[in-house]
């Protein structure tokens, strides 16, 4: 296995939330993408997801209660919790996820 540098692995996709897998650990996949201001379409998953903020904000509507997701910061978006990306989330973000099938 060799060093993945997540920061380039996002810089390189081809667009803005098109996420690139860079591992699996058990069932989970750990998962990059980038971030770029513009809002996404309220979801659910039948598993929790993880996500941590490398750089730049998150900004979430989880369950109807809105967040901010810094920095070195993580949430955990419980199963089936209905969650949205509001405007204005920026930077890179990991993603940690049980594939649903």
């Amino acid at each position: 296995m060799s060093v993945s540098n997540v920061f380039r692995t996002a810089a390189a996709l081809p667009d803005a939330w098109s996420s690139r897998s860079l591992a699996e650990v058990g069932t989970a996949t750990v998962k990059v993408l980038r971030m770029n201001e513009l809002p996404l379409a309220e979801e659910a998953h039948r598993t929790p997801e993880v996500l941590l903020v490398l750089d730049g904000t998150l900004a979430l509507t989880v369950d109807d209660v809105e967040l901010t997701v810094g920095p070195g910061e993580m949430y955990v978006v419980p199963a089936g919790a209905r969650h949205t990306v509001r405007p204005g989330s920026r930077g890179t973000l990991l993603i940690v996820e049980v594939p649903e099938e």
